[in-house]
């Protein structure tokens, strides 16, 4: 099972710390990696051409963000850089290969 997440965070999505599902906004589960793969490049455009930032890792972890888009953490007393993160996943981990045929993401 493929498996597409849209997370937000006061990190970039790679780090996967232990709470990271916590910051999950969506997930959504896909049987073919086709279909993994259509749903992927809806929300990586909608992401795209809201943030003026983008950076991808390992081409299964793809991070959004604005500078002016910021977080308050209490436990540092300061504004953090809030990041939008998609992660694809291939039976619970981290995988290239929805995106292996596509050379533009």
């Amino acid at each position: 099972m493929y498996e597409v997440i849209y997370m937000k965070a006061d990190y970039e999505p790679w780090w996967m710390f232990d709470d990271w599902r916590s910051m999950v906004v969506t997930s959504q589960s896909f049987e073919s990696k086709e279909e993994a793969n259509t749903y992927f490049r809806d929300l990586y455009n909608k992401l795209e051409n809201q943030h003026t930032f983008n950076e991808k890792r390992k081409n299964c972890f793809f991070a959004f963000w604005s500078e002016a888009e910021r977080v308050y953490c209490e436990g540092c007393d300061e504004c953090l850089q809030l990041y939008h993160g998609i992660v694809v996943l291939h039976d619970g981990i981290p995988c290239s290969e929805v995106l292996s045929n596509n050379s533009n993401s």
